[in-house]
């Protein structure tokens, strides 16, 4: 009977992520996504409690998940900061590098230059997986393996800002890069690698002591 709720939930919010991310936040309704989703309204109020509810749990279950792994990698002892860095690239081309509803509702919503409650909800839900990353690149500069005049939050706007450039003007990157990134193999196969790459190559030149014996 529990895992017929989750997976009730679950379906709730797969059909709440894609019309959210076609209508946006205002244009999309809760009665749309009960019908969408083949629930009644009572069980959708029931699960979320309103339609800021079930918006926010649509960015907490997707930030939730990634914020654990990379917790994972950030308490993980027996491994350099770089090499946590490393992992942390990795994780976050498969993950975000992708054509799905989540990463289109995520930049409609960021890029509104609108200050409201919900928008201040879903910043701090985003900043927990940001903060991983930064205390990530303290711990390199702090054990002397990063450069100590490294600046950690611009290394941070140059990781996520690579990303919204590709992935959120898709025609500009397409015609920049020589393939349309859209194309779900071409994406699999030539960007994410690409992108890893370019990001580990950048940032271990910029981060990392010279002196220092990182591979």
């Amino acid at each position: 009977m529990e895992k017929e709720k989750i997976d009730k939930k679950d379906h709730i919010l797969d059909v709440a992520e894609r019309i959210f991310s076609e209508m946006g936040f205002d244009g999309a309704s809760t009665r749309l996504i009960s019908g969408e989703a083949g629930v009644n309204m009572a069980m959708l109020n029931y699960y979320f409690g309103s339609k800021e509810g079930l918006f926010l749990s649509v960015f907490e279950r997707k930030i939730t998940t990634f914020q654990g792994i990379l917790q994972n990698i950030g308490n993980d002892e027996s491994i350099s900061s770089w090499a946590k860095l490393e992992k942390y690239i990795e994780v976050y081309g498969d993950r975000v590098f992708t054509n799905n509803c989540f990463q289109k509702l995520l930049y409609q919503e960021m890029s509104m230059n609108r200050r409201s409650d919900i928008s201040d909800k879903i910043r701090n839900i985003l900043m927990k997986s940001v903060s991983e990353l930064w205390k990530i690149l303290k711990e390199g500069v702090d054990k002397k393996e990063f450069k100590k005049d490294a600046d950690i939050e611009m290394v941070i706007a140059t990781l996520y800002g690579t990303k919204n450039f590709i992935v959120n003007t898709p025609l500009m990157s397409s015609a920049l890069l020589g393939y349309d990134i859209q194309d779900e193999k071409i994406l699999e196969e030539k960007l994410k690698p690409r992108i890893k790459l370019f990001l580990k190559n950048l940032l271990k030149v910029y981060l990392v002591n010279d002196n220092d014996n990182t591979k």
